[in-house]
């Protein structure tokens, strides 16, 4: 059985960490090449940058702060946020990124994905889908979702089950799955969302949205079968720690990197 991950994710905005509810309302949240050091050194076992206003602000990811804080870490680190071409992932791979996130230019531009798997190979290539509750897509096999793009600002119409699908078909290796309801709240990750996108996939998913004790981890990896949990709030004002997180779900039987 592959060791479930724990990622803590930095949310950039004007070069600092912020953390809000729901997408609004962010706050500061402390220095992101600090606070990428601490995880680094805390068990983190990868790390998520998201450059959050890149995209509506039409710039380029913030490519000099991902070098200061890849040579601050040690393990995996994911970055995403303004990514707009190969050219553009190249940069922050060559920056000192491991992965490259791409979430509103992959709707707007599916072949995209294609073009970044077979430049970088999938395993390189992360698609964040953000997701709202909407009754209008519900069916047989559950709640029904829409994706939204430009950081939970455009809904776009799209079954956020059926754009997991097809990510997986246009060549992504992992999905970043972020519940905007639940985003922020600390009552736990959207599990039935993120069962329903893990058993239909082949590929690795990443959880986000809604962590807020040592408990909703262990229920989204068992009752969510993800593969992975992100979360940020409880790891920036320090009210979980990770290896504590880590030395429950092991002793719950779930298996993680000690």
């Amino acid at each position: 059985m592959l060791a479930k991950r724990i990622i803590p994710c930095l949310d950039i905005k004007d070069g600092r960490t912020v953390k809000g509810i729901n997408f609004l309302s962010l706050r500061d949240a402390g220095d992101a090449v600090e606070n990428a050091a601490r995880y680094s050194q805390a068990g983190a076992d990868e790390l998520v940058f998201l450059d959050i206003t890149a995209t509506v602000e039409k710039r380029d990811t913030l490519a000099p702060l991902v070098r200061r804080i890849a040579d601050r870490i040690n393990i995996p680190f994911t970055v995403g946020g303004g990514i707009k071409s190969v050219e553009d992932a190249y940069k922050i791979l060559d920056a000192g990124a491991d992965k490259i996130s791409i979430n509103s230019r992959a709707v707007r531009e599916p072949e995209l994905v294609t073009a970044l798997s077979y430049r970088f190979g999938s395993q390189c290539v992360v698609c964040a889908i953000d997701v709202r509750r909407n009754p209008i897509f519900d069916s047989e096999d559950g709640e029904g979702w829409e994706v939204y793009l430009d950081g939970g600002r455009t809904p776009t119409g799209i079954d956020g089950i059926k754009w997991a699908k097809r990510v997986e078909e246009l060549g992504a290796g992992e999905i970043l799955l972020t519940s905007m309801n639940h985003d922020g709240t600390k009552e736990g990750f959207a599990n039935n969302l993120t069962r329903r996108v893990s058993t239909s996939l082949s590929i690795p998913v990443i959880a986000s949205g809604g962590a807020g004790s040592i408990e909703h981890f262990e229920e989204v990896f068992t009752s969510g079968c993800a593969d992975a949990g992100l979360a940020a709030s409880i790891f920036h004002y320090h009210e979980v720690d990770i290896m504590d997180l880590k030395r429950y779900l092991a002793s719950k039987g779930i298996s993680v990197r000690l």
